[in-house]
């Protein structure tokens, strides 16, 4: 566990490896309430304190489930984040990786009302009387088709008055930490420049395949004193073995990349998924990492991981072929 002070000055306590419940959503399948409810256990047993949620992940389903758990749970004893951006309504579900979902479905919605509807909302699915951080989520160009839509989302937060309930919340003590939840590092650099943000949730984006944040984002957050979650340190599935890189088919590129990677690990005695959770969660800026999980025995799975011997070695080896870049920190010396 580590401890990190936050613009409000409140402190949160943050577990390396946390938890994030996009597979609660029934992501891919539908998971029974047990399944769910062992895989919480599970995740508190081996240590886990941190738990990250959203409205998308199956339309509530996610909150729902991880809610039930936690209210189990001293509530001073863990970290929780949900996010905000998106308002269930009724209607037909959008469609997409989630299945077996209530009969809602998302708006975008990131102005003052949205914002606190969504809050509001998410409390009452969760059955708690707060969250620990809010995160305005996908204001990004994969969320919105390109950059100049997610320019476009980004000034309704900011102009509509989402970004000031949130500050307002924030200010209050209601939450003690706000930020973004994106799949691009460019939204996270745009909001430094607008506003005063606690923390980042960036999925996919620093990982063992690539490290561009490295060179554009992290020198700016460790500037302004904002701390990094990371998510899909696995780029969704293409580093623990699937044939999927950002949820879709894996381009011939990564693929070869990735060989590259795995055969210096296979050189150095070293399982692929281990390497990369360690490298990600070795830099300073990074306060957890969150991978999925859909069972008890993949929560003791990355356990595992995050706690396997790495040589000194296959760093080396990694930045030598130019696979790893230059600055980045690296596990154990945390130095380059």
């Amino acid at each position: 566990m580590a401890t990190f002070v936050m613009r409000s000055g409140a402190r949160l306590d943050f577990s390396a490896l946390g938890f994030g419940s996009a597979t609660f959503g029934n992501l891919g399948r539908v998971f029974s309430e047990d399944e769910c409810d062992a895989t919480m256990t599970r995740a508190w047993e081996s240590g886990a304190r941190y738990f990250d949620t959203a409205p998308l992940y199956g339309l509530g389903l996610s909150e729902q489930r991880v809610g039930r758990a936690l209210r189990q749970r001293p509530r001073d004893q863990f970290v929780l984040s949900t996010k905000v951006g998106r308002v269930l309504v009724p209607g037909a579900p959008n469609g997409g990786i989630y299945v077996g979902t209530p009969q809602v479905r998302y708006v975008y919605d990131y102005s003052r009302d949205g914002v606190m509807r969504s809050f509001e909302d998410s409390l009452r699915r969760l059955g708690l009387d707060r969250v620990d951080i809010l995160f305005v989520h996908d204001v990004d160009a994969p969320a919105h088709g390109g950059r100049e839509g997610s320019n476009a989302r980004i000034r309704e937060l900011m102009e509509t008055g989402g970004w000031r309930a949130l500050d307002d919340l924030r200010r209050s003590g209601v939450v003690s930490a706000i930020g973004l939840g994106v799949n691009e590092w460019q939204p996270c650099a745009r909001m430094l420049e607008l506003a005063d943000p606690d923390l980042f949730l960036l999925a996919g984006r620093y990982t063992l395949l690539e490290q561009e944040p490295v060179e554009t984002l992290f020198p700016q957050c460790a500037k302004a004193g904002v701390r990094i979650v990371i998510g899909g340190p696995y780029n969704s599935g293409v580093l623990a073995g699937k044939a999927t890189y950002d949820y879709a088919k894996t381009p011939p590129d990564v693929v070869a990349r990735v060989a590259k990677l795995e055969a210096f690990c296979t050189a150095n005695g070293v399982e692929l998924r281990a390497a990369a959770l360690q490298f990600v969660a070795a830099h300073p800026l990074v306060v957890s990492v969150i991978p999925g999980a859909a069972s008890p025995q993949e929560i003791d799975g990355n356990v595992a991981l995050m706690r396997a011997v790495i040589p000194p070695a296959l760093w080396r080896d990694l930045k030598a072929d130019g696979l790893l870049h230059p600055d980045a920190p690296i596990p154990l010396s945390r130095e380059t």
